[in-house]
């Protein structure tokens, strides 16, 4: 197909049900939630979101890599590995199980997958004393942190940050991590699903048994060295990373005109609404809780409106 057979996307994100799940995806992002179950994360961006609008209408993200592949993904990127990034809304409304990530090497070498997970975190609401897990005490060992997890005492060796709405956390591959209870945060991240969980804060599943731990894999390859550093970004760039940055926009009527670079937007509203425009095709209008995404082939786009975005790329 010819490249002008690429335009502005708007998409019908994947929801996923989970047992530390809620519902403020409905509450405070509009999304309609098909059941009554606890939902804990939308996939706004990935090989399972689907086209909604234009003549690709119904395609999957996944099938259109696979057929685009560089003027959809841009250069660099195999399009056999599928979208390169995933950005996601997170609600927790229990405590997420401790985790760890591998870096790319590592996933390659453990999992045969070809790229690990660096994420990051924007914090868009918060409840009063919300917290995270940003790490390990600093000092403490494999060996202690081993026999925590035996003993299901591993909440004594934890370093907890509060948080609250607008912070910002990016955490690279190997960081020990959790989101806590009372928090709702949009997340940019690499596409990997590898999450080796290490401790479950002994909690049951939705289907009532404990849930799989990966305590030697996560004993592997967790940084017990350093801790990620919460921040409230006074610029619209709030995440600058190896893998990938991420703005916001707080549009206010004027127009924003954005060059793509020959890197795909992932174009998240998360307050009000926006008209995205892109030359001669049709435009698309986000809003709050709905994604969009610009293909690589497209040169530049225009927003406005009254709404705030949140626009991740590839670095």
């Amino acid at each position: 197909m010819e490249m002008n057979a690429l335009y502005p996307f708007k998409l019908e994100p994947a929801l996923h049900v989970k047992v530390w799940g809620g519902r403020r995806l409905a509450d405070l992002m509009g999304k309609p939630l098909p059941t009554a179950e606890p939902y804990g994360e939308s996939w706004e961006l990935h090989d399972t979101a689907l086209v909604v609008n234009g003549p690709l209408r119904g395609a999957s993200l996944g099938e259109l890599t696979r057929e685009f592949g560089a003027d959809l993904v841009g250069a660099g990127n195999d399009p056999a590995d599928g979208i390169p990034l995933l950005a996601k809304l997170i609600d927790a409304s229990d405590w997420l199980s401790i985790q760890v990530h591998p870096n790319d090497e590592q996933a390659r070498e453990l999992e045969g997958e070809p790229r690990g997970k660096s994420e990051a975190w924007v914090i868009l609401h918060a409840e009063p004393g919300a917290q995270l897990v940003i790490g390990l005490r600093m000092g403490a060992t494999r060996e202690q942190m081993a026999e925590a997890i035996r003993r299901n005492r591993l909440e004594a060796l934890l370093v907890y940050a509060e948080v609250k709405s607008g912070d910002v956390l990016t955490i690279p591959a190997n960081t020990i991590h959790a989101l806590g209870p009372g928090i709702l945060v949009y997340e940019i991240q690499q596409a990997s699903d590898i999450t080796y969980r290490l401790y479950d804060w002994g909690r049951l599943g939705l289907d009532g048994q404990p849930r799989e731990l990966h305590i030697e894999k996560s004993l592997l390859v967790a940084d017990l060295e350093s801790l990620p550093r919460l921040r409230q970004p006074e610029t619209e760039l709030l995440v600058d990373g190896e893998y990938f940055r991420t703005w916001r926009h707080a549009l206010a009527g004027d127009a924003l005109n954005v060059e793509s670079e020959g890197r795909f937007q992932s174009l998240t509203c998360i307050a009000g609404a926006a008209q995205v425009a892109a030359a001669e095709h049709e435009e698309i209008v986000l809003h709050k809780g709905e994604t969009g995404m610009i293909p690589a082939c497209v040169p530049s786009f225009v927003m406005r409106g009254e709404g705030t975005i949140l626009r991740a790329c590839q670095r």
